[in-house]
């Protein structure tokens, strides 16, 4: 049975483990939050990075008994770092306003080359991904493209959670060897 969220950070205290889990099931949710948030990929993954070191070494701090009350913590940490963030981005632009300095956005930029990059691959990860056997496409797909948990991952596919660790593990191994060249 998968621990809740407030039981995983009380737990997480004394055991790396149980802050993992943690970070693994609210790491995609809160990125796309902050993503939507703030326009900038780079800067929803500064932010996420960000909020789940200060929950860390603040979880002594977290005095919820539930899960709602996990999750309110987390995105309460999120906001402050979002409001912090939104404050320094308002003394840089008064102050490019009063040098009168051009503002440039490199942002769509390297998001427009990470997307040409991507595109290029494409068929070089097609052709990786039919390389692949039914058990590790279909797990690398419950772990990578539904940002599912392992536990969950091994649910769904009736297997015991450390054998889909092992076949996304393999998976990304036959993928990553078979796009070296192709990068």
């Amino acid at each position: 049975m998968q621990m809740g969220d407030a039981e995983l950070l009380r737990k997480a205290r004394r055991d790396p483990d149980a802050f993992r889990q943690f970070y693994e099931l609210h790491a995609l949710r809160l990125r796309a939050w902050l993503r939507r948030a703030t326009d900038s990929t780079e800067v929803a993954n500064d932010l996420t990075a960000e909020t789940f070191a200060q929950a860390l070494v603040s979880l002594k701090r977290f005095r919820g008994s539930d899960d709602e009350q996990a999750a309110a913590w987390l995105y309460g940490i999120a906001r402050n770092l979002l409001s912090q963030y939104w404050r320094q981005q308002r003394v840089e632009t008064s102050a490019r306003e009063r040098l009168r300095m051009p503002v440039r956005d490199y942002g769509a930029y390297d998001e427009a080359v990470e997307l040409a990059d991507a595109e290029g691959l494409t068929p070089a990860l097609h052709a990786a991904l039919a390389t692949l056997g039914d058990h590790e496409r279909q797990a690398l797909d419950l772990r990578v493209v539904e940002g599912l948990p392992f536990d969950e991952v091994a649910e769904r596919l009736a297997v015991a959670s450390p054998a889909a660790r092992m076949r996304v593990t393999r998976a990304l191994r036959t993928l990553r060897a078979r796009l070296a060249g192709a990068a």
